[in-house]
């Protein structure tokens, strides 16, 4: 069952486009020197692979996340569990999103997903039994097919669905992480308590206490 599965599960690991997001890609003309550092190398150096990176100094990518999701990845943390991100495409957006989600693993620009998850694996000094992957395209299925707990969005491809564990309600970058989330967090008897913990950090013990 899945719910052996999600019990194990230490580390969830998500793709971007179509999970984090509803995968539409937003192109604005960029202010002057609005990308720079490593992503904006990044781009250029994958310029001519494709698919990887609007390269060009001219445009900027960015994408739309949900703060369902957000809150969801809080909720992991604090639950104990790890969390990280694998994807293709390379873009500032993703950057700044994951750092402001804290994060532990960022991987773009990453079309071979099996080498990185294995990279992650010994990083943490786990086995893939203990990690869950969200998914929603076929580049997805060689991590898919290996890790602990696979799960696809709501709306992914017909052929990830089948090769899934768990299929969410919501669709990718309409609370789909949310799903994934809770239901490993449900499984392990963690949720309530993640809940209570996020509250509590944000609530005043004044406002508490009236």
């Amino acid at each position: 069952m899945s719910e052996s599965r999600a019990k194990k599960i230490k580390l969830i690991l998500y793709d971007v486009d179509g999970v984090m997001t509803d995968g539409t890609i937003f192109l604005f003309p960029a202010p002057g020197g609005a990308q720079s550092g490593a992503t904006h190398q990044d781009r250029h150096d994958k310029a001519d692979a494709g698919g990887y990176a609007i390269a060009s100094n001219e445009i900027v990518e960015a994408k739309g996340f949900n703060a369902h999701d957000g809150t969801a990845i809080s909720l992991a943390r604090l639950a104990g569990l790890k969390q990280g991100v694998i994807t293709k495409r390379i873009s500032e957006t993703v950057r700044l999103r994951a750092r402001d989600l804290k994060l532990e693993h960022v991987y773009q620009g990453a079309a071979d997903k099996l080498t990185v998850f294995r990279e992650i694996l010994a990083k943490e000094k786990i086995s893939a039994d203990e990690v869950a992957y969200v998914g929603d395209d076929i580049i997805d299925l060689p991590v898919m097919r290996v890790c602990g707990l696979a799960i696809a969005v709501g709306n992914a491809r017909e052929e990830v669905k089948r090769e899934s564990h768990h299929v969410t309600e919501n669709t990718g970058g309409h609370g789909a992480v949310r799903d994934a989330v809770e239901y490993i967090l449900k499984a392990q008897g963690k949720l309530e308590a993640a809940v209570e913990a996020y509250i509590s950090q944000r609530t005043p013990v004044a406002e508490k206490l009236q």
